[in-house]
């Protein structure tokens, strides 16, 4: 899965210096030639673990000599690679295509992130969030998510539940395995499962709006839900 808005930085620089898209990505024509474009060499030590050193022929950028010559606005592609969401956008504020991806990476709270980081180094909640910027403005999908929220602050949940409310009202069917209890209180239907865990799971305890759940004498999230919203003021009341 490609970061969104990368191709068509490539295109720009291509346009630019008339050689082709490719030369621009350190996975295919313009990856260095000693490092393959990972940007570190590795070296095996036998029975030692192995030892990663930036790689010197490439600076660690990742980029071939030819790429790197190609500068647009002054900056060459692992420079802008090396960018957040918030600069790139800035940097090519002319070109609606890539404006608008970088700002639903920052809408997702992934404003952050190196554009060019490699995929191998997001935790999974970092890719599903990359998942969602690249699927704004498309409708008549559905989507599962996996805790989306795993690992991210309070506001930047509110700024997710906010997106994803988004992408429903476009038509979109959001199916979220979630223990959020953000994000329990705000979603349309509930389906609760156990009594417990594992083999002891597997039967619907509760389905319907988070409101009833508060009040099913079968349900574990429940008093957990109306503890919650007790305390948090901009939500509705408990109802147990």
């Amino acid at each position: 899965m490609m970061q969104p808005g990368l191709g068509d930085i490539r295109r720009v620089f291509a346009r630019q210096s008339g050689k082709p898209a490719g030369l621009f990505s350190n996975n295919a024509a313009g990856a260095c030639p000693t490092c393959k474009g990972r940007g570190v060499v590795r070296t095996d030590l036998a029975f030692l673990d192995t030892v990663e050193s930036v790689c010197e022929v490439c600076g660690g950028s990742s980029y071939n000599a030819e790429a790197r010559a190609v500068r647009v606005k002054g900056y060459p592609i692992d420079q802008v690679m090396r960018m957040r969401a918030p600069d790139v956008r800035r940097l090519f504020d002319g070109n609606p295509e890539i404006r608008e991806t970088m700002a639903r990476m920052e809408q997702v709270g992934l404003g952050y992130l190196q554009i060019g980081q490699r995929l191998s180094t997001l935790s999974g909640g970092e890719r599903q969030r990359l998942k969602l910027a690249k699927e704004l403005g498309l409708s008549g999908q559905i989507y599962v998510f996996d805790e989306p929220t795993s690992g991210l602050p309070t506001q930047d949940i509110e700024r997710l539940i906010q997106l994803l409310g988004t992408l429903v009202e476009q038509g979109i069917t959001l199916i979220i395995v979630e223990h959020n209890l953000d994000m329990i209180a705000a979603a349309d239907h509930v389906i609760e499962m156990g009594p417990g865990a594992g083999k002891y799971g597997g039967h619907i305890i509760y389905q319907g709006g988070p409101a009833g759940l508060q009040t099913e004498p079968k349900s574990v999230i429940g008093p957990f839900l109306c503890a919650y919203l007790k305390s948090q003021p901009s939500h509705s009341v408990c109802l147990a």
